[in-house]
């Protein structure tokens, strides 16, 4: 091989030439030297002359009776031997990369996701693949898709559809979304309450930014409401139930957040919707072609499988 330096060529040292002269450099004994690396002698002097000539240095003495480097020699020996553990260690993380479920897997979540899934996501990693490093990241939804595009996540688990070129959705799941009320609202605790409904409620949202708020603005459009049902505001889940048991208004929460959230108050009721309620649909997402592809897609089979325990409808890979 050879490298362009200030517009003129060099040649560089072989892997074999510096594996040799290592061996000659730790035995001081060209046969020995051969022998250990399994290499015949003269094939190991040969090598070690064109690392020599290679250098434009002298790094062996030979006499007839025994073999000692030079003080050229002596100190390249040292370089040697570290070039020839690097490339090992890189031949080791090569091997390590190509095991499955391995390393570090950089994960983005949502935050209307992270609180009700994470668990069921770590207690799998955790169980089935005890290797692999994983590494949560919880953002909004764009930010999760340029750290995707940048390479700074592996993985996005948010909701979908995203309509984004060169990412590649792995449905899940979906899930119903659930009216959550004041104790003295007359939808409280309702089952088959129409869409329509949401054209005349006090309706309280996340901030801008979270997926979850534009769903909620989609589905009440849907129902035929042109109005923006925002008085109030929550960066969280938590906050917004908060205020719903405070009396100021209603929610839509999906039914993976329903238990957490409503077990903190007991001034809130629930309402159903009637069929086909108001839903959303998670997904794994990842780029096009990801390397590690065929294992995002046993991870969301696998997820799948677990995810069955909770209210939602499980969806086929090719959902």
């Amino acid at each position: 091989m050879t490298v362009g330096s200030a517009g003129r060529s060099r040649q560089l040292p072989s892997l074999s030439q510096l594996r040799a002269f290592a061996a000659v450099a730790e035995h001081l004994h060209f046969r020995d030297a051969a022998a250990a690396i399994g290499m015949s002698q003269p094939a190991l002097s040969g090598a070690v002359s064109a690392l020599e000539e290679t250098l434009g240095v002298t790094l062996v003495e030979r006499t007839t009776r025994k073999v000692l480097l030079s003080p050229a020699g002596e100190r390249l020996a040292v370089r040697s031997k570290a070039v020839l553990d690097e490339v090992g260690a890189l031949l080791e993380e090569a091997e390590a990369v190509r095991a499955p479920f391995t390393g570090v897997l950089r994960l983005g979540v949502i935050p209307t996701v992270a609180p009700y899934l994470l668990p069921t996501v770590l207690r799998l990693v955790h169980d089935r693949y005890p290797d692999l490093d994983l590494q949560v990241h919880e953002e909004q939804t764009a930010n999760l898709l340029e750290g995707l595009a940048g390479g700074r996540l592996d993985l996005l688990l948010l909701a979908v559809p995203l309509g984004v070129p060169g990412i590649t959705e792995l449905p899940l799941f979906d899930e119903d979304f659930v009216l959550v009320t004041p104790l003295d609202h007359r939808l409280g605790g309702r089952e088959g309450i129409p869409r329509e409904a949401l054209k005349e409620l006090n309706l309280l949202l996340l901030d801008e930014g979270h997926c979850l708020r534009d769903q909620a603005l989609d589905i009440c459009r849907e129902a035929g409401r042109e109005d923006a049902p925002v008085t109030t505001t929550a960066a969280g889940l938590s906050t917004l139930v908060q205020l719903v048991a405070g009396g100021l208004g209603c929610t839509l929460l999906p039914r993976t957040a329903l238990k957490v959230e409503t077990s903190r108050s007991n001034q809130l009721l629930t309402g159903s919707f009637a069929e086909p309620a108001p839903s959303r649909r998670i997904a794994l997402a990842m780029r096009t072609g990801a390397a590690r592809g065929a294992e995002y897609q046993e991870l969301a089979a696998a997820l799948r499988a677990d995810l069955r325990a909770l209210p939602v409808r499980v969806l086929e890979p090719d959902a």
